[in-house]
C-alpha cells in the first residue's frame, strides 16, 4: 500500500486556494477606479444627453447635469465645466431628483411601536433603526435616495422619526441624513383605539383618543411653564431655585409646543383632521402632514389654509373601515386645491416602485408630469424638512439623482444607476447586486 505524505495531501488544496485569490484579485481589478472609496465626499463628473426631469424647472431635452463633491454645480441644455472631468453619455435616457419616501417603517424589524402606552413621544426610532436591513437596497434600487422612518400608528403621540439616506453599505451613521429636522408622529382614528381598546384602557373611542392627546399636551404646557419660572429665577441669580424633575416624555411634547419637531399624524377621515388642526391650533403648534391623508379631497381647504401637505397612496383603499371612502383622485383633487400632496409607500413592496404609484395619478385625474414628478421628489423633502437640501435638480442642492432605463413615470422606468450626495450607489450595469459601495460579507 503505498503512503502519501502530508505535504502531497496539502498540494491540492493550495493550488485551488492560490487559483480562488488570483480570481478574486483580478476581479477586483476589473472593477472600474472611480467606484474605489467614492463615499469619502470627493466626486466630479458630468452627465450629458439627458432627459432632465428636474421636478421644479420642468423638463429639458438633452440635457446636462455637472456634479462635483457631492453638490449640483451646473444643469441645463448646456454646462461649464472643466474638461478633466469624467463624462456619463445617458444617451437620451431620464435623469430625476432622486426619490424621496416622507412614510417608510423599513430597517426597524418588530420594533415599530411601543405599545405599552397612548403617549410615548421619548421613544427615537434610531434606537430601533437596523443600517443592514436589505430593504434599504430595495429601496435604494427603486430610485429612493432619502426615507422618512416613522413610529408606528399603535400610539396617539408616537415617538421620534428618523430621516436616512439609502446609502446601504456604509456604516450607520453614514446613513443618518445631516441636519434634517426632527419629526415626530402621530396617530388618530381607529388603530390607537383597538390597540389600548381591546385592553380595555383608555382610548378606547376617537373621545378617548383625543381626551389622552389633549391631557398629555395640558401637562407638557404645565411642565414647560415649570421650567420658564426657573430658568429665569436663575437668570437673575435666585439660588435657592430648585429645578424640576427632568421627564423625557414632557421635554419631547414642550419640543413640540415650540415647533422643534415636525408633527406628521396618521389620519384617514375627514372629521378627524378638523379635530388635529384645531386641538394643534389650541396649543399652538403646527401640522406638517397628514398621512395616508384618503379624505383629503373632503376639506381641502382646510389643509390649504393651515399649510398642511398629505404624503397618501395613490389607490389604496377598502381596506378597513377608515378606508371605505378613499377614491383614487384623491391626490390630484386635493393638489388641485392647492394642497401640497406627496406619494408614500408605507410598504416594503411599495417603496420599490414609487415611480409607477406617483404615475397613477396622471391616470386618475390627470396630473401633469411635473405635478407627478413633484409627488415624489420636492413635495415629500418639504414633508420631510430637507426641501433645501434635496427634491429637485437645482444648484448647490444634494447630487442625489437617478439615471432611468424607460420613461420614469411608467411600468417602464427601471433605475439603471442611483447616486446619492454624488457617489454612485447602485449601477444595475455592474455583476451580482449593483453595489460598488459594498461587498457581501463585509
Amino acid at each position: 500500500m503505498k503512503m502519501i505524505s502530508a505535504a502531497s495531501r496539502l498540494r491540492p488544496r493550495l493550488c485551488a486556494f492560490a487559483l480562488l485569490l488570483a480570481c478574486c484579485t483580478a476581479a477586483a481589478a476589473q472593477q472600474p477606479s472611480s467606484y474605489a472609496a467614492t463615499h469619502a465626499g470627493k466626486n466630479e463628473f458630468v452627465i450629458k444627453n439627458a432627459t432632465l426631469l428636474t421636478a421644479t424647472h420642468g423638463r429639458v431635452e438633452h440635457g446636462s447635469v455637472y456634479v462635483k463633491d457631492g453638490k449640483i454645480v451646473a444643469f441645463g441644455a448646456s454646462v461649464a465645466a472643466p474638461a478633466s472631468a469624467p463624462v456619463i453619455d445617458a444617451d437620451g435616457k431620464y435623469v430625476t431628483p432622486g426619490i424621496l419616501d416622507p412614510h417608510s417603517h423599513m430597517a426597524l424589524g418588530d420594533d415599530i411601536n411601543e405599545a405599552t402606552s397612548p403617549v410615548v413621544p421619548q421613544m427615537m426610532m434610531k434606537d430601533a433603526f437596523d443600517y443592514n436591513d436589505k430593504s434599504i437596497y430595495r429601496a435604494l434600487a427603486g430610485g429612493v435616495t432619502s426615507s422618512l422612518l416613522l413610529h408606528g400608528s399603535a400610539d396617539m403621540i408616537g415617538g421620534q422619526a428618523v430621516v436616512i439616506k439609502n446609502k446601504y453599505g456604509l456604516d450607520r451613521d453614514q446613513l443618518l441624513f445631516p441636519g434634517a429636522p426632527p419629526s415626530i408622529k402621530f396617530a388618530s382614528g381607529e388603530n390607537p383605539k383597538r390597540v389600548f381598546g381591546d385592553r380595555k384602557q383608555m382610548p378606547s373611542t376617537r373621545m378617548g383618543n383625543f381626551a389622552v392627546m389633549r391631557e398629555a399636551f395640558t401637562q407638557a404646557r404645565e411642565y414647560q411653564r415649570q421650567w420658564d419660572e426657573y430658568n429665569e429665577k436663575v437668570k437673575k441669580g435666585d439660588k435657592t431655585a430648585s429645578a424640576p424633575k427632568k421627564d423625557l416624555k414632557l421635554d419631547a411634547l414642550v419640543q413640540v409646543l415650540q415647533g422643534k419637531m415636525l408633527v406628521q399624524i396618521h389620519c384617514y377621515r375627514a372629521d378627524e383632521f378638523l379635530t388635529e388642526i384645531a386641538i394643534a391650533n389650541e396649543f399652538g403648534y403646527k401640522i406638517r402632514a397628514f398621512h395616508h391623508a384618503l379624505e383629503a379631497y373632503k376639506v381641502p381647504e382646510a389643509l390649504v389654509k393651515n399649510d398642511i401637505a398629505i404624503a397618501t397612496f395613490a389607490d389604496w383603499w377598502g381596506y378597513k373601515y377608515e378606508a371605505w371612502d378613499a377614491i383614487p383622485w384623491n391626490a390630484v383633487l386635493a393638489m388641485k386645491a392647492g394642497v401640497r400632496v406627496a406619494i408614500k409607500s408605507d410598504s416594503d413592496d411599495y417603496m420599490r416602485r414609487l415611480n409607477q404609484e406617483a404615475a397613477k395619478t396622471m391616470r386618475y385625474g390627470g396630473a401633469t408630469e411635473d405635478e407627478a414628478m413633484k409627488m415624489l421628489t420636492i413635495n415629500p423633502a418639504w414633508i420631510m424638512g430637507v426641501q433645501d437640501m434635496t427634491g429637485s435638480i437645482d444648484v448647490g442642492k444634494d447630487a442625489d439623482l437617478v439615471l432611468w432605463d424607460g420613461y420614469p413615470l411608467s411600468t417602464y422606468g427601471v433605475p439603471a444607476k442611483v447616486w446619492i450626495d454624488g457617489d454612485l450607489y447602485f449601477d444595475r450595469s455592474l455583476p451580482g447586486l449593483g453595489m460598488p459601495q459594498f461587498q457581501e460579507g463585509q
